[in-house]
């Protein structure tokens, strides 16, 4: 029996996608990750944007090429938002971005396992412990969010948030064989159980004796504490995803985002305060419903004003159900004329970065090999390219030279 289990979206999706695969081959299953002959599809679906959800629909005629009678497990956002799309394509079981565990229950049915659901007190569901890879594990803390940003369908798919037990956290953190985690969730910044915040959580990972990184982060989290938690970890990634959407107070009040301009570059200095070397980086939308002119040059001014070691940006996508699909959209060429001058922006950001941390020294992870040279990481995610095959290793680096997409690195 052979299972493929495919992937589309976010890290949270292929953490839960580790997690089924894990069930899986504990069953006696093979599991191929990409698309491939199989007797069992379960495909994890997006529907973060539009382009996401049209993908996630295709999955199915894409794997029936491989099997027309294979078994068709569809779960994830795009499922939720619309599984009528989905239920008529004739496959085994639709569920969505919730109670994951529903998925994991039917294919012990087909396969004839055992399994049991387990859901603490604020319905967060404990999924099997994904299959970590060589260097880096995700590991889930917390589902789902509370801030309906006006863009955003995701809090209608994932709902509400549920924290995971922290004990749970500091478990799976301490017992898997990589040599980092990151924190990940659909809003970490949220999480909060049994009244103990994300800055309790990080106080209880401080005898972690692995790199911990963060997955996003809101401006809200950010203060005195909460750095001086991270600082007092064991080996802090200093890289804070901290999520801006516009330079724009105009627009981040349109977007619904509860904080202005000012505080955010407020944030970004007392992270700095704590962490100098700190890499901040980011997302931003081009071309939100209303952005005018003057607000996109906003958003290419704070690029450089808060130091962006990495810059996301995209397109709006208008979302069916979000209070921003009711607005009227910029037009699409002005969308992607600012697209690509926010790429071109955050381009030169990254590289300033790098070149700022030149004759450093980092320790780096290393994990792939990339010709003749293997690629690692700094904690304040630079990618690093040494001579030689170090897959696996740790090493401390000195960032000898920018190169496209890092720098080149000498072991010391």
């Amino acid at each position: 029996m052979k299972a493929c289990v495919f992937t589309l979206g976010c890290k949270v999706n292929e953490v839960e996608s580790g997690s089924f695969a894990a069930a899986l081959k504990s069953w006696g299953v093979e599991v191929e990750e990409r698309l491939c002959p199989a007797d069992i599809y379960v495909l994890n679906t997006c529907a973060v944007t539009r382009e996401a959800e049209k993908k996630s629909r295709q999955l199915i005629a894409r794997a029936r090429k491989f099997n027309p009678d294979a078994k068709i497990y569809v779960c994830g956002c795009a499922a939720q938002k619309d599984a009528a799309a989905f239920k008529q394509k004739d496959v085994a079981y639709v569920g969505g971005a919730q109670k994951k565990n529903e998925v994991l229950l039917e294919l012990a049915r087909l396969l004839g396992a055992e399994y049991t659901c387990v859901n603490n007190e604020q319905g967060y569901e404990e999924l099997p412990a994904p299959v970590s890879a060589r260097t880096r594990a995700f590991i889930k803390i917390e589902d789902g969010c509370n801030n309906f940003c006006s863009y955003c369908v995701i809090p209608y798919l994932r709902g509400r948030v549920r924290s995971r037990a922290a004990e749970e956290v500091v478990c799976e953190a301490e017992n898997c064989t990589c040599p980092e985690v990151v924190l990940t969730g659909i809003n970490i910044s949220a999480y909060n159980y049994g009244g103990d915040g994300l800055t309790a959580l990080l106080q209880k990972l401080g005898g972690v004796k692995k790199r911990i990184r963060l997955g996003s982060v809101e401006c809200g989290v950010v203060d005195d504490k909460f750095l001086a938690a991270c600082r007092g970890l064991n080996d802090f990634a200093p890289q804070f995803h901290l999520s801006l959407q516009s330079g724009s107070d105009a627009v981040l009040k349109r977007m619904n985002r509860r904080y202005t301009r000012a505080q955010y570059l407020e944030k970004c200095a007392l992270i700095y305060r704590y962490f100098p070397d700190a890499a901040i980086t980011t997302d931003i939308i081009a071309g939100f419903p209303g952005e005018t002119d003057a607000d996109f040059e906003e958003s290419i001014s704070i690029i450089e004003q808060a130091g962006f070691a990495r810059v996301h940006a995209f397109a709006f996508s208008p979302r069916e159900g979000t209070v921003a699909f009711g607005m009227k959209d910029t037009p699409p060429a002005v969308k992607q004329e600012r697209l690509h001058r926010l790429l071109s922006a955050g381009s030169a950001a990254e590289t300033r970065f790098v070149e700022r941390n030149l004759g450093t020294v980092r320790r780096v992870i290393f994990e792939d090999m990339e010709g003749g040279f293997t690629a690692g990481y700094t904690g304040s995610y630079i990618k690093v390219y040494c001579n030689g095959d170090l897959r696996g290793k740790v090493a401390d680096v000195r960032l000898a030279a920018a190169c496209p997409g890092g720098a080149l690195g000498e072991l010391v």
